[in-house]
């Protein structure tokens, strides 16, 4: 079982918001992504979509979307992003497909990895005016981190994977409230978007840092085209089966 990863996938058909207003690079993105897609991506294998994933405002405008992306082979796991203001509760939103699972405060067993993450927030080292709401907001972003963690932790899962929409480090400053969070419990990897343009992208970090490999995976930053993250193995449970 492979494990990709590919974010702001930023659908619209419903919405009618074309892309290509941001660069040429965007436009047909979405038959860019199905083609990739369809090129590496298997039944069985895992995408991991951190958030940005349909424009539409309500989950009834962002349906159509849901539908394009269950059309596509393998098991999505999707987190929220700033711009997916259709995503009501997990409960709801997992009822739709088998296949999409949206996750939030709890992660996603994929053989012997555990998938977890949350939104995530900017950086109050970056921000020029760091308010009390985005105080409030960055701490409730860090427990809803670790009560992912601490899910897989407590289910016995060794092996873990999170994903953020937000970057939870930048090249400028390596060390956050998120960096320690996920030391803490030992993620080998974390994938996130959020990033979009050149100039974006040569600022953002990609690459180790203090044992974690932290991958940008936005769409346009891979040529929209999901990038193989982890080669899953058997839990001890399915070996013994």
């Amino acid at each position: 079982m492979k494990i990709y990863a590919i974010s702001d996938l930023h659908l619209s058909f419903s919405s009618n918001k074309p892309m290509d207003i941001f660069g040429v690079e965007w436009e047909n993105h979405d038959l860019k992504i199905r083609e990739n897609w369809m090129s590496c991506v298997k039944p069985d294998d895992i995408v991991i979509i951190p958030g940005d994933i349909s424009w539409g405002l309500k989950q009834q405008a962002a349906e159509e979307d849901f539908r394009w992306i269950h059309s596509l082979p393998g098991t999505k796991l999707l987190f929220k992003g700033n711009h997916d203001l259709w995503w009501t509760t997990s409960r709801k939103l997992n009822a739709l497909y088998d296949d999409m699972i949206f996750l939030q405060n709890s992660y996603f067993a994929a053989g012997d990895i555990a998938v977890c993450g949350t939104r995530g927030w900017e950086l109050p080292q970056s921000s020029a005016e760091w308010t009390e709401h985005d105080e409030k907001i960055y701490q409730r972003e860090l427990g809803r981190l670790r009560m992912s963690l601490e899910a897989a932790k407590r289910d016995g899962m060794k092996r873990i994977i999170a994903a953020m929409h937000y970057p939870p480090v930048e090249k400028r400053y390596k060390k956050t409230g998120f960096t320690d969070i996920l030391e803490e419990f030992g993620a080998e990897q974390v994938v996130y978007g959020h990033l979009h343009g050149e100039n974006a992208h040569r600022n953002a970090f990609s690459g180790l840092c203090r044992g974690i490999r932290y991958r940008l995976v936005s769409c346009d930053y891979l040529n929209f085209l999901p990038v193989f993250i982890a080669e899953a193995g058997q839990t001890e449970e399915e070996k013994n089966e």
